[in-house]
């Protein structure tokens, strides 16, 4: 802020909303998965972002700069996709991040869009792509992994965990790179 630096990008993550490292596997409070979400993370990781989220807020505050905090989901390179069919086989093994990811060319897209947008103050935004990284049905992976969890509003046929309706309505991302143009699932 010294420097006249008026716009500040940050990468947070998903780890923020405590699940990703839990000593023992948890359950959210609610899904979808928003900003509004009262983080309270267990590990050194996710508290780590946390802190890093409030740092900005509060230098925000201070200075009247523009910070956006991205947190960040699951980053897939596009050669990776091919990788990604064993998790199709056990839906489990992504649970800790509510099958969520962003395609790293999304990522950039939000990224660009963030610095491009002025006025905002400080604001934490999901980066997330627009569906989970599975191939059964978002209400499918609930009833089986997480039956006692809250459904705060209507959700798409495979509509990601991880929220990204604010970054799609304030920041105006529109996912490219969905998965499924990548990787068929079996």
């Amino acid at each position: 802020m010294k420097l006249g630096i008026r716009k500040v990008v940050i990468a947070s993550s998903e780890t923020a909303y405590g699940l990703v490292f839990a000593h023992e596997p948890s359950a959210p409070a609610y899904f979808p998965l928003d900003e509004d979400y009262d983080v309270d993370p267990m590990d050194s990781y996710a508290l780590s972002k946390v802190v890093n989220e409030r740092t900005a807020q509060a230098l925000a505050l201070r200075s009247g700069a523009d910070i956006y905090a991205l947190r960040i989901g699951n980053v897939i390179e596009p050669h990776e996709y091919a990788e990604s069919s064993r998790y199709f086989a056990d839906p489990g093994l992504k649970q800790r991040i509510a099958w969520s990811y962003i395609d790293a060319r999304d990522l950039g897209q939000i990224t660009r869009l963030a610095i491009e947008k002025d006025g905002l103050g400080y604001q934490v935004f999901n980066a997330a792509n627009d569906e989970t990284a599975s191939d059964l049905p978002t209400r499918e992976l609930l009833a089986r992994f997480y039956p006692d969890v809250p459904i705060r509003r209507e959700l798409g046929a495979f509509e990601t965990l991880l929220s990204n309706r604010k970054v799609k309505e304030v920041l105006g991302f529109r996912q490219e790179h969905p998965w499924r143009r990548y990787l068929q699932p079996s």
